[in-house]
């Protein structure tokens, strides 16, 4: 198998990187205790041999998904961090200062697609090892856990049935155009304004006249799709090509606003899926649904994540608990003893049901665990952190796989951030207790 090629060397006539950074940084003093070795034996095993251009350093793709996610950075900004932040490139393994990318920002699309979920849970387990390591958690934290579900939103516009209608009206008359089929009409201009009335027939609540302009949409909708299939009849070529395109649309246009079942909410996410949590500002949101475990304990370096998993089909929360807590003991090889959930959990088939404990339940509850069922709610802050600042608000990754990619990534990134914080404190620790007539210790910003 070929490996990552590592083209850095020292320039005799450049400073190295060591020479003009802050050695004492606390960005420095992680990517010391990171086992970078572990992450390039996982990352590289989906490395092949052949022809083309050897892959990047795995040390630099790790890092950079590492920096992106800890602070809340898109491709594009992180690209143009990278090149101005000497501490992100150190952290990346870089030896000089480089004043160009060293990589392509769509290499970032591409390692994401190559590596998958399985591969890069790798660096959520290496952040629970580095914290393991470094005395920030203890094995204790990992026995008793807790368990919720949020919401990952897709990055799709709110769905209704008259923009869904017109837009599958124009990816369809686009497609024509570009395969050359010829459509007897295209109804662009009459549907465009038939979507427009809807909305304004429904904010001034004259709903015949909108159902009037739906149906509008739903006829020449019907019409554009048995048009195309007459011309494209008997052609392999444009009949795969329009396929998936056909599908959507056909499901759009024959699926009910109170229809039971899967349904179409976007045509470039169709994965998407509506959820339900019952709250007031949000009743319905668009995405997948997300287990997330934390410590139940309050461990040193903070309410670390120690799993986290999409979960498609909008699964019952209680249904989840077995593979989650499976996918959790595999992660971090300790056995887990207790296990706190809200009332979402009520019903679960989880196989040994006196290691659950349901908020709000009675029986079986000791002080002890009185107090952790009080600790539960610890949980709530850290999804508040994973969805505001490490990019599980809104998710731009394209399909399920993108989906559980960018919430293992959000999870290591929360991880990684924390043990950043951990070892800024350490070391203004060291400083007070090496200096202890100085009025404050500096922080490393």
């Amino acid at each position: 198998m070929s490996q990552p090629r590592d083209d850095r060397q020292d320039d005799l006539f450049r400073s190295s990187l060591e020479a003009i950074i802050n050695l004492r940084h606390p960005l420095v003093r992680l990517a010391a205790e990171i086992n970078w070795d572990f992450l390039a034996k996982r990352f590289s095993s989906v490395c092949r041999l052949g022809p083309g251009q050897p892959p990047l350093p795995t040390r630099l793709v790790a890092g950079l998904f590492i920096l992106k996610h800890m602070h809340n950075l898109s491709d594009e900004a992180l690209c143009d961090r990278w090149v101005e932040n000497p501490y992100f490139q150190y952290f990346c393994g870089e030896v000089v200062f480089r004043h160009e990318l060293s990589f392509d920002r769509s290499s970032l699309t591409r390692w994401r697609q190559r590596l998958g979920e399985e591969q890069i849970a790798a660096l959520l387990q290496e952040s629970l090892s580095v914290a393991h390591r470094s005395g920030a958690i203890q094995t204790k934290d990992l026995e008793r856990v807790v368990v919720d579900t949020t919401v990952q939103e897709k990055a799709v516009a709110h769905p209704t049935d008259a923009r869904l209608t017109h837009r599958a009206i124009e990816k369809l008359v686009d497609l024509a155009k570009r395969e050359g089929v010829e459509l007897r009409q295209s109804y662009l201009r009459v549907a465009k304004r038939a979507a427009i009335m809807v909305g304004r027939y429904t904010h001034a609540h004259q709903f015949k006249r909108a159902r009037r302009q739906l149906k509008f949409l739903h006829t020449r909708l019907g019409r554009i799709i048995r048009d195309i299939r007459r011309k494209i009849e008997g052609n392999t070529a444009l009949e795969d090509r329009f396929g998936p395109l056909l599908g959507l649309a056909s499901r759009i246009r024959s699926q009910e606003p109170r229809q039971r079942g899967p349904k179409v909410y976007s045509l470039h996410a169709p994965e998407v899926e509506c959820i339900g949590k019952g709250k007031a500002r949000a009743p319905y949101e668009f995405g997948c649904k997300v287990s997330i475990v934390t410590p139940v304990t309050a461990p040193k370096g903070g309410q670390f994540v120690l799993h986290a998993k999409a979960l498609h089909g909008n699964p019952y929360d209680g249904h989840t608990l077995g593979p989650v807590i499976a996918d959790l003991e595999k992660l971090t090889g300790v056995a887990v003893r207790g296990i706190h959930g809200d009332k979402g959990y009520r019903g679960h088939t989880y196989p040994d049901r006196f290691k659950v404990w349901i908020s709000g339940q009675v029986r079986r509850v000791t002080k002890a665990i009185r107090r952790e069922m009080r600790r539960r709610a610890a949980v709530e802050p850290v999804i508040g952190h994973l969805k505001d600042d490490h990019r599980m608000r809104r998710n731009y990754l394209k399909g399920r796989d993108g989906d559980r990619v960018n919430a293992v990534l959000a999870a290591a990134g929360y991880n990684f951030s924390l043990l950043r914080r951990w070892f800024e404190e350490f070391l203004r620790a060291l400083l007070l207790l090496t200096f202890p007539h100085t009025l404050f210790a500096p922080r490393f910003a």
